[in-house]
């Protein structure tokens, strides 16, 4: 192997050999406690220390960083505290995640690093958003992101070089190709010679490196980190190595050819630097044997620490409170002066003034710029706040998603607009395994608001008309919320983008033009959580929202002989049930009307709570309506049978009756 010193001082030299020395030996101490079952599992990179260690000194302090599995030369050079990271990977309380999450799968602001998820594509988007934030605040820095050779297959892969590209933005796109994902050699996972190769179709550079020469990672690296920092762009690296060890310490590596590992044995960056090292007298065996004991009496006095920390134990309250953020709720009185405007208006009304009130929020989404979204709702949004704060997208969800994550990593709060809420799918992952979740694993909150025009009845069909609030109310860490008034939607929606958690605001499209209400003209809020009360009877329990509302106002009118609470849920997530139980003790029946198909719905688990809560108190059934159970219709008699209108007012009659 040659190594090419060029400027770089013998201090530097000795630094990136202790830098690579210490991960391994902290590695084969931790293969050791993983077979006396002191650790859970074991994601080695034995063998690409080179590639970890000369990234990370390659960039500055200040400078995100974003590992994988076999980086832990990331967390060693960052001077992450050992006995953190043993706890971590103990499950216990100094560790990163307080036991809910193992190995590598954490983030930490005051190192710059933010950890990996399992679904591994997403944290390149999320690279981009940190990126972008740097980048809209001038600041002159490189985010580098890591994957392996497996997860370039991955859709979000081609999304982040894409965004990155068509963006400017300045990130290094780091590939480890380790020649296996898992079992799966690299000719079963693309068919180029080199996946740098694939750079030139998103229009950026790439460079080849040797991943297991140490010296040639870290000048090339340093090199186009300073260049970047001058002139922003992405930058896609292939660095050639090898995996040494399984893919996980229980996978083995029975599947790699024995003449295979021989040859990448000889390879090995750490003994071939050293000899490098002894052969040119920068360093000497005595100083080697002295490194090495340092090392390991470091190694034992922190893993003593992470011993004699308890085990973690279980708080109920702790855990729960842990999901989200803490919020402290500010309310914003409105004034006086008031207009009858559209629901639309409303939105658009809300959007504009939180984002004068926060000058670092961005929107991103499809044809949001000139052309002001399919609903010009961001109409003329540009000319006051120019394109870097309105930002086209390309169409790619799970990327931009990923990349409102990064801008609230960064500091940053970003607005996600779903062009129809049925293409959330898109973007599934990010939202419920990223967004939703980080705040609970490592402390992370996720300051980012997803638009979902959503509903049917105007004869959009089966892709552009589902009411899909379920897929969220169900997932942990989310909240939800589905305003059906002018005056609600702008209120609830200045309280979402001021909200620091992750929140799914749904907007019937349904509504947009055709419900006018009077709606303050200055800025206010509405908190979440606070169910309306629309009308009050002592006949029956109405409970609704969204479109829902709409449709029980117009039979209650039909029908004035019944007297009926009519409550509107404004927000599913969080939830408001006493004013659910307060109607039901009054009233004795209750109907639940959603649009979303029936089963697996909201109103299911509203009528499993009553059930449990006010069973003394019911004099019916609880009657639950909700769509047919078919994807959603488009020919206008198809969609108004698919639709509960008509079976809500039979179902109430009945029930009243009952």
């Amino acid at each position: 192997m040659r190594y090419h010193i060029g400027d770089l001082d013998q201090q530097k030299l000795l630094e990136l050999y202790r830098g690579m020395l210490k991960p391994r030996m902290i590695e084969e101490k931790m293969l050791v406690l993983l077979r006396q079952g002191k650790i859970s599992k074991w994601f080695s990179g034995i063998g690409q220390e080179a590639i970890s260690v000369g990234v990370a000194h390659a960039l500055k302090e200040d400078e995100y960083i974003l590992p994988m599995h076999r980086n832990l030369g990331v967390f060693t050079s960052r001077n992450i505290p050992l006995y953190r990271l043993f706890s971590q990977w103990q499950g216990k309380q100094n560790g990163f995640t307080k036991g809910r999450d193992r190995s590598f799968h954490f983030g930490t602001q005051e190192y710059k690093i933010v950890g990996m998820i399992s679904h591994l594509g997403p944290q390149l988007g999320v690279a981009d958003g940190i990126a972008l934030a740097d980048m809209l605040r001038r600041k002159k820095r490189v985010t580098a992101v890591f994957t392996g050779e497996g997860a370039t297959s991955e859709g979000d892969f081609h999304e982040a070089l894409n965004v990155a590209s068509v963006w400017n933005l300045p990130v290094l796109f780091c590939i480890e190709n380790n020649g296996y994902g898992l079992s799966t050699p690299t000719n079963e996972q693309y068919n180029c010679e080199h996946l740098a190769d694939r750079a030139k179709g998103y229009g950026i550079e790439s460079r080849i490196i040797d991943g297991n020469n140490i010296l040639e990672v870290y000048t090339k690296v340093d090199e186009l980190a300073k260049a970047i920092r001058k002139r922003p762009r992405p930058v896609l690296l292939e660095f050639k190595t090898f995996r040494m060890r399984g893919h996980e310490e229980a996978s083995g590596t029975k599947y790699v050819p024995d003449k295979l590992m021989d040859k990448w044995a000889k390879k090995d960056p750490i003994g071939n630097y050293e000899a490098f090292l002894l052969e040119n007298g920068i360093i000497h065996k005595e100083q080697i044997d002295a490194l090495k004991e340092e090392i390991s009496e470091e190694i034992n006095e922190n893993l003593k620490t992470a011993y004699d920390e308890p085990e973690t134990l279980f708080n109920e309250s702790v855990e729960l409170n842990d999901v989200y953020q803490s919020y402290q709720y500010e309310h914003f009185e409105p004034k006086d002066k008031v207009n009858n405007i559209r629901f639309v208006d409303a939105i658009s009304q809300g959007l504009e003034q939180s984002m004068y009130r926060h000058n670092e929020l961005i929107i991103m989404g499809q044809d949001i710029a000139e052309y002001g979204g399919v609903f010009k709702i961001t109409e003329g949004f540009v000319p006051k706040f120019g394109k870097s704060r309105i930002r086209n997208t390309p169409i790619c969800e799970s990327a931009i998603v990923a990349a409102a994550m990064g801008l609230s990593i960064n500091g940053m709060k970003a607005i996600v607009e779903m062009q129809f809420a049925d293409f959330v799918s898109s973007g599934f992952n990010p939202i419920v395994n990223y967004l939703a979740k980080v705040h609970y694993r490592w402390g992370q909150n996720a300051d980012v608001v997803v638009r979902m025009p959503c509903g049917g009845g105007v004869g959009a069909g089966p892709f552009h008309s589902q009411t899909n609030e379920a897929w969220f109310t169900k997932t942990p860490g989310l909240k939800v919320v589905y305003p059906a008034f002018p005056y609600d939607a702008k209120g609830l929606l200045n309280t979402a983008i001021n909200d620091p958690n992750p929140v799914l605001f749904f907007e019937h499209k349904g509504l947009y033009r055709s419900v006018y209400g009077d709606v303050p003209e200055d800025y206010y809020t509405v908190p979440f959580g606070n169910a309306s009360l629309i009308r009050e009877g002592d006949t029956i329990s109405i409970v609704t929202f969204g479109a829902g509302v709409h449709w029980a106002l117009e039979i209650l009118d039909k029908h004035p002989e019944v007297k009926a609470d009519l409550i509107d849920l404004r927000t599913l997530q969080p939830l408001d049930m006493e004013a659910v139980y307060r109607s039901i003790k009054k009233t004795g029946k209750m109907i639940l009307l959603q649009e979303d198909t029936l089963f697996g719905g909201i109103a299911s688990d509203i009528a499993a709570q009553t059930m449990e809560n006010c069973f003394e108190y019911l004099d019916a059934p609880i009657i639950r309506v909700g769509s047919l159970e078919t994807p959603v219709p488009f020919t206008k008699t198809l969609e108004k049978n698919f639709l509960p209108k008509e079976r809500f007012e039979m179902e109430l009659l009945k029930l009243i009756a009952y």
